[in-house]
């Protein structure tokens, strides 16, 4: 059963198990930039749902059908974070958080305040922010960093930026144009907290299990970046081959999914 509701001003997808018995430590799936909940209901949401699990995904302030486009860009990860924490107060018991690119950057700092029962960072913003990336596309990619700043201020980027940016495998140009028309702005005071002004403070966060994956083809957190965020953690990065950024929605996500679900059957969650 799949069913899309509000909590307060936050759209939350929800799908829940059928048959058998479900298991009891529910999955809240936090997104990227530029994008919202929807990119989760593609494929992950009813996987899990299908394997037992109670999936959620949330969209953040100014993001999908969540309130707040109108002044996007004065969000604040912290602003994400208390997003994060409203949608978790009102689940009926603490949720594993999947946070992939700023969504892992927001599990992280929600970390900081709160425990979890694990997490899982997917292609996620490093807790040294997005500097390296963003040097790193100055250099190899200088048009894949001007068409993100324009989409970052409500312009038009390019198609073939979105696959370049998303997809490392082939994508059908319908598939690709749905996407391209559910991308979004993103608010510039986030951006500019996850480059510089509101990082990660690892010593400060609840220490929690925590799996750590990454894409090979990934062009804007590319493999280097992962394995800096597990160093961090003391932890080895998974990378996995043949996929690009967006791992939820490549060719390849199913392996990605089986590999969360075995990783967090291993935790006993």
């Amino acid at each position: 059963m799949n069913a899309a509701s509000r909590f307060g001003d936050l759209e939350v997808l929800c799908h829940s198990p059928g048959k058998g018995t479900p298991h009891p430590t529910p999955l809240l799936f936090v997104h990227g930039a530029y994008t919202g909940a929807w990119c989760w209901e593609e494929h992950f949401l009813p996987w899990f749902a299908a394997k037992g699990w109670t999936a959620y995904a949330v969209s953040l302030s100014g993001h999908g059908k969540s309130l707040h486009h109108d002044h996007l860009d004065s969000l604040s990860i912290d602003d994400y974070v208390r997003d994060l924490t409203q949608v978790i107060e009102r689940l009926p018991s603490a949720p594993v958080l999947i946070g992939h690119s700023m969504g892992g950057m927001v599990v992280q700092k929600y970390l900081e305040r709160a425990k979890a029962p694990a997490a899982v960072l997917m292609a996620s913003v490093p807790p040294q922010g997005l500097m390296g990336s963003a040097f790193g596309l100055m250099f190899k990619k200088p048009h894949l960093l001007a068409d993100l700043n324009r989409l970052m201020n409500a312009g038009e980027a390019q198609l073939e930026s979105l696959r370049e940016a998303l997809f490392h495998q082939p994508i059908d140009e319908a598939t690709l144009r749905r996407y391209y028309a559910l991308s979004q702005a993103e608010s510039h005071r986030a951006i500019w907290d996850m480059t510089l002004f509101n990082l990660p403070q690892p010593a400060q966060m609840h220490d929690v299990p925590m799996l750590i994956l990454g894409a090979s083809h990934d062009q804007l957190i590319p493999p280097d970046q992962v394995h800096m965020t597990a160093t961090t953690y003391g932890l080895t990065a998974e990378i996995f081959d043949d996929i690009g950024h967006g791992m939820m929605l490549e060719h390849g996500w199913e392996g990605v999914a089986k590999r969360i679900a075995e990783w967090l059957e291993s935790q006993s969650l």
